[in-house]
């Protein structure tokens, strides 16, 4: 059986297995406040060019955006989303379960338009009843998105624009940022997400790391007591250094982008396969995320070998399913699905 089910099936870089056997047994104080989270901290600010920003490094995507909306948001906001965002979709009404309404908003592609956003913000304010409505105090995205697809600067740069006018914070979620800072042609660094967006985080759980995701506040934005705030909502590590280690190695010798290209490069790999096998692809990504059409009964003869992961049915005979590469993904794995298939 091989997997293509996920990016973060496997455990971790083995250059992070090595810097934690050789620090398991120091006895590091904890919650963060330790010379290998420092350091992390300031290898990730020199990343993104940001020597401003504060940094912390939280337990899990679900926890670090539940906690970051909680944070930023006043009681009577809400955030606004595309209606296939994470936050929207797949995390279980974390943000409701927090108080907070997801305002939705159509994609494309994945992608809110920044012309929607505006709209919903002019449209909002005009509306004399807007005291009895859950005002929208934050605009998040995701990059890759849900479908693998990338916003472009020119679209971040749009968005940050709007949200200034209306002074209200950018949220990026970047669960899978590695992959998309990979993508051959794209043209968003990360010096670029530090500048346009109020808050993003770099995802270690899907690139590389066991667990962890680091969050930048990049205008000096950080709501009080951020670190009380992480524990209260349940995602601060007592051994916070095993995330500072694990982000340190991330960032030593350039080792997040290097891994993020094996993604990228077995992705490709992969998406030749699935055309020349002649099947249709429900969205063209260029991420590490690959979805296709398949009738049901070969989907059900390639799940015999091959672990893929539901999407959506597109009728009663045909079914989306994902193929996602990672940081581990290696190309015999990728081939031998070439021979299942």
């Amino acid at each position: 059986m091989i997997s293509f089910e996920n990016d973060y099936s496997e455990g971790a870089h083995e250059e992070i297995l090595r810097r934690l056997a050789e620090v398991n047994k120091e006895g590091i104080t904890g919650y963060g406040n330790d010379s290998y989270c420092e350091s992390a901290k300031e290898k990730i600010r020199q990343a993104c060019k940001c020597p401003e920003a504060d940094i912390y490094f939280l337990v899990g995507g679900t926890q670090t955006n539940q906690t970051v909306i909680d944070s930023v948001l006043q009681s009577y906001e809400g955030v606004i989303a595309a209606e296939t965002g994470h936050v929207a979709s797949h995390e279980a009404g974390a943000i409701e379960a927090s108080g907070h309404k997801v305002l939705t908003l159509p994609q494309l592609e994945g992608k809110i338009q920044p012309k929607d956003v505006a709209d919903y913000l002019n449209q909002f304010y005009s509306d004399g009843n807007h005291e009895h409505m859950v005002f929208p105090g934050m605009v998040y995205i995701s990059h890759p998105t849900e479908y693998g697809t990338l916003y472009t600067r020119g679209e971040l740069a749009e968005l940050s624009d709007i949200c200034q006018q209306y002074h209200i914070p950018l949220y990026l979620d970047g669960a899978r940022l590695g992959y998309g800072l990979a993508v051959e042609d794209t043209d968003v660094t990360m010096e670029d997400i530090a500048e346009y967006c109020d808050i993003f985080y770099i995802g270690g759980t899907k690139v590389g790391a066991f667990c962890g995701e680091a969050v930048v506040f990049t205008k000096e934005n950080a709501p009080r007591h951020f670190v009380t705030l992480i524990k209260q909502h349940g995602a601060l590590l007592a051994k916070g250094w095993f995330l500072g280690v694990q982000f340190d190695t991330l960032f030593t010798d350039d080792l997040y982008m290097k891994i993020s290209k094996n993604a990228i490069t077995t992705a490709a790999r992969l998406k030749e396969i699935l055309k020349e096998k002649g099947y249709d692809f429900y969205i063209d990504s260029p991420t590490n995320q690959i979805f296709v059409e398949m009738e049901d009964e070969k989907l059900k003869e390639l799940e015999k070998n091959v672990r893929v992961s539901f999407w959506e049915k597109t009728d009663e005979k045909h079914t989306v399913v994902r193929f996602a590469t990672s940081w581990a993904t290696d190309m015999e794995k990728v081939e031998k699905l070439r021979e299942y298939l």
